[in-house]
């Protein structure tokens, strides 16, 4: 047994699962777990472009929890795959996975749910409730991330860098000589090459930065993982995609538009040493929405498991389970 396991819940199996047709010849992935007649929370997993895994169920109390899991588009079990060769990305944004949210809520009757997100997955959560507060009962939040300016040039064009310069020489190998500012852009043209031995070692580069710099320590596991070329490819272009286009919002909207979560509760959970999303983020939202409670985690980075973080957030789901 691992330390992750004194804190979560046990392995469970969902009780439905399908693919729910969004528009746009895109299907998305979506299950159900828990008690069917449990109060509804639905989990959004980051990147963009990261997809779900079983563990994701365990966060929430099974007894009490109806668990909505799904893959956004593009991404996991969702069809088709950003990883193929003539991938299409022009329907995968901000605004359409918002859409893709309500579309499922209506598809499963549920009127409200609890709105769950880390990293990518709470920009994603930030933007639903700020456009449909009134179906979202509570919001937990991990890892807080908003695509302004200033996060994606000090986490991709050389703030990061600093704490981790031999993982960021490894990702600047694949953009020799592009200088500050441009190296978001400079990955765009790799990663949407149609030659796979242009995209594909650019896409384990992006991936392998991310995934080496998102633990407090290293996880070797997680890394190896996350370089399957298959899903590292998709990870990369979709979350490349969304960072050139600047997550499709206009600077600092969802810190800007942070009172309309007003009446909604909420628990903002972060690493004190947050490199891929660092704390500033999560203080700037804090001080914008009204009555949000912020904990920080003095010993973690960006990942969810770690075991402060991962305390903190399952406290959180249990607080929210009898709301």
């Amino acid at each position: 047994m691992t330390a992750t396991d004194d804190v979560l819940y046990p392995e469970i199996e969902p009780y439905a699962s399908g693919m729910l047709d969004v528009g746009d010849g895109a299907q998305i992935y979506w299950e159900a777990s828990g008690n069917p007649l449990g109060k509804p929370a639905v989990f959004l997993h980051g990147g963009p472009g990261g997809g779900t895994s079983a563990v994701h169920r365990r966060l929430f109390d099974p007894e009490k929890y109806r668990i909505i899991l799904l893959d956004q588009r593009g991404c996991g079990r969702s069809v088709p795959h950003a990883s193929e060769p003539d991938a299409d990305l022009t329907t995968n944004t901000t605004w359409y996975l918002v859409e893709d949210l309500e579309v499922l809520r209506a598809h499963l009757r549920i009127d409200k749910w609890l709105v769950f997100g880390g990293s990518w997955g709470s920009t994603l959560a930030l933007a639903y409730a700020e456009t449909y507060p009134e179906r979202v009962t509570e919001l937990v939040l991990r890892g807080i991330f908003t695509l302004r300016r200033s996060e994606l040039d000090w986490y991709y064009e050389g703030g990061a860098g600093n704490v981790f310069p031999e993982r960021y020489a490894d990702f600047l190998a694949q953009v020799p000589g592009v200088p500050p500012g441009e190296r978001i852009a400079a990955y765009h043209s790799l990663l949407f090459d149609a030659d796979p031995a242009v995209h594909v070692p650019a896409a384990v580069a992006w991936t392998t930065w991310e995934s080496s710099t998102s633990t407090l320590l290293e996880d070797e596991e997680h890394i190896a993982e996350a370089a399957e070329p298959a899903s590292a490819t998709a990870f990369a272009r979709i979350e490349n995609h969304y960072f050139v286009h600047h997550g499709f919002f206009r600077e600092g909207q969802l810190i800007d538009d942070a009172g309309r979560l007003e009446g909604i509760p909420g628990v903002i959970v972060q690493g004190r040493y947050d490199v891929v999303c660092p704390a500033v983020t999560a203080w700037d939202l804090h001080r914008a929405w009204p009555g949000s409670e912020m904990l920080i985690v003095p010993d973690a980075g960006h990942a969810f498991k770690e075991p402060g973080t991962l305390r903190a957030l399952v406290e959180a789901t249990d607080r929210f389970a009898s709301a």
